[in-house]
């Protein structure tokens, strides 16, 4: 199988890169990437060199480009482009409207012209929009996404529906939970709040503390993108969970005892605008219809995620120095981390 990975520079892209060369020896990976502040070419530094895969730097908005690289034989793609960040959306969100919707579209169109045989659509259980403290979205909630984040993911995946309902191009669409684990940009919660402990610098929790997510470990979520490539059924929709709610007040305090630091580092600032309070989903039907399910206990995933933090310094001081500190020092009023 030859693919087509956008945004396999970044968090998710990356750790599937790796997992996908690692199992198959006769895949090849075009990874297309614009190399925007969270794509970093180090993620796949361990890769290459393979034969099997090979990269462009490349908006997915550029037509002719994606037109290129589907007319050479590509059977498959897997999009995780996307600008990705809810405060960053809130800021501006015309560039997520841009990426998420138009990138989108050129990619569908793209597969519709070269007749592509598979195209997944990756998403998030933020299009869902929020739940109360019981209850779980299924594949057929409705779709009432808060931020502009979620709107241009939302309208992402009803433009994919609409390419597989209108030209049959073989959509299938996936909406994960939040991720974690090793080469996560550190401005998401997990590694921002493992990377800052470190130091004794401040860890800036929304309102209260007690919104609740739901978290899988990055591998387990490829492992189920894997199987939805080879075995789902193009025009569905699978939610992916990992079935761990946990409050951010819990995901810190989880970390700052796994790094023996004091409670004292928590900061409290002003709440996101319409802020999700609770994400939950319903994966039996990933489960029952192709026998998916993660494998990584959440406690282990975060001890193993905070050891790679600790082990991987280089790696995230690097990424920490640039546009992300100066973007959290102006936004959030921390303390200058040098």
């Amino acid at each position: 199988m030859k693919m087509l990975i956008t945004g396999g520079a970044g968090f998710i892209g990356s750790n599937f890169i790796r997992y996908i060369l690692s199992k198959y020896s006769d895949c090849r990976i075009i990874n297309l990437d614009k190399l925007t502040y969270a794509g970093n070419l180090e993620n796949l530094s361990d890769v290459e060199s393979s034969p099997n895969y090979r990269f462009v730097k490349g908006d997915i908005c550029d037509t002719e480009l994606v037109d290129r690289i589907l007319k050479d034989g590509i059977d498959a793609i897997v999009h995780f482009a996307a600008e990705s960040h809810v405060d960053r959306s809130i800021h501006d969100p015309r560039i997520f409207v841009k990426t998420n919707v138009l990138g989108t579209q050129v990619l569908l169109e793209s597969a519709f012209k070269f007749k592509i045989d598979r195209f997944i659509q990756v998403s998030t259980d933020e299009v869902y929009g929020t739940l109360g403290r019981e209850g779980s979205f299924s594949e057929s909630s409705p779709l009432q996404p808060n931020s502009p984040y979620s709107a241009s993911k939302a309208s992402a995946d009803l433009l994919a529906r609409a390419y597989f309902e209108t030209f049959r191009v073989p959509v299938i669409i996936t909406r994960c939970t939040n991720n974690f684990g090793p080469y996560q940009f550190p401005e998401k919660l997990i590694p921002l709040f493992i990377t800052n402990a470190l130091f004794n610098q401040s860890l800036p929790i929304y309102g209260d503390g007690l919104y609740v997510r739901d978290w899988i470990y990055v591998e387990d979520h490829c492992k189920a993108l894997d199987i939805i490539l080879h075995q789902g059924k193009v025009g569905e929709i699978y939610n992916i969970g990992g079935g761990n709610e946990r409050t951010n007040l819990e995901i810190t305090d989880l970390i700052l005892k796994r790094l023996n630091k004091p409670k004292s580092l928590i900061k409290h600032v002003k709440d996101r605008p319409a802020h999700d309070r609770r994400y939950s989903l319903d994966c039996s039907k990933i489960k029952a219809e192709l026998g998916w399910s993660p494998d990584t206990p959440f406690e282990e995933g975060i001890f193993r995620t905070v050891e790679w933090y600790v082990t991987h310094q280089e790696w995230w001081k690097k990424v920490k120095s640039g546009e992300y500190l100066k973007y959290y020092q102006k936004h959030y009023q921390l303390e200058d981390p040098s």
